[in-house]
């Protein structure tokens, strides 16, 4: 099974601070056919404008994954975290029994564009955890670096759920495969560049459906992809 969904395909909300792209429902965007795949639940494209930010919310029962493109993102939390995150940090939030914090773009001068992620958890309730943890661009470049995993293996980040997530840099004749186990889904967002994901051309949003299998990427350029291995 391959199904696309288009980036111009997304919901779209510009709150002038906040320019979004939402791949599934989200806020007051409602599409009852993309309410999410599997516990993959959102992925918001945000660009922040300088100095603006979320202010102080709460959430529970979510894990929540922050992936920086540009800029740098301002985070604190009750849980007395405080951090900085630039191109190449990812930061997983377990809101858990419940949490509070804000996000705000750290620069005066530019925009900040990063990725927020929500998957759902396999246990609710639990304790909330914070982790934040950078990858080199020459640890992506020309391979699917794992960045999140339910047991943190090989320095990724740790999540309450059977999920997986990769990331990798593709340009030129770099090339990279993953294969996804029977019984379990793919899904591949490309957050810029272009990229050829089994034979199909996806550009900056576009995103690619997958059933079990093997992955396979290249032709890139310039592209930055996210891969999410999921039950």
């Amino acid at each position: 099974m391959l199904a696309l969904r288009k980036s111009e395909d997304r919901g779209h909300a510009n709150h002038g601070w906040l320019d979004s792209y939402h791949s599934f429902s989200f806020a007051d965007y409602h599409d009852p056919e993309h309410m999410g795949y599997g516990p993959l639940r959102v992925i918001n494209e945000d660009r922040v404008q300088a100095g603006a930010g979320f202010g102080t919310h709460g959430h529970r029962d979510m894990e929540i994954i922050s992936y920086v493109l540009d800029g740098a993102l301002a985070h604190q939390d009750s849980m007395g975290n405080g951090s900085t995150m630039v191109p190449g940090d990812v930061q997983r939030m377990s809101a858990g029994s419940g949490v509070r914090h804000s996000e705000f773009n750290h620069s005066k001068t530019g925009a900040t564009h990063f990725l927020q992620i929500w998957i759902e958890p396999k246990f609710t309730g639990i304790r909330p955890s914070y982790e934040q943890k950078h990858f080199t661009a020459e640890e992506k470049r020309g391979r699917l670096r794992l960045i999140a995993s339910p047991d943190g293996r090989d320095g990724s980040v740790s999540m309450n759920q059977d999920a997986a997530i990769h990331a990798g840099l593709f340009d030129g004749d770099e090339s990279a495969q993953l294969t996804i186990a029977a019984s379990r889904r793919g899904y591949v967002h490309v957050a810029r560049g272009s990229v050829t994901v089994n034979g199909q051309r996806l550009r900056a949003g576009d995103a690619l459906k997958t059933a079990a299998g093997t992955i396979s990427i290249e032709g890139g350029k310039a592209a930055e992809v996210l891969v999410f291995d999921l039950p």
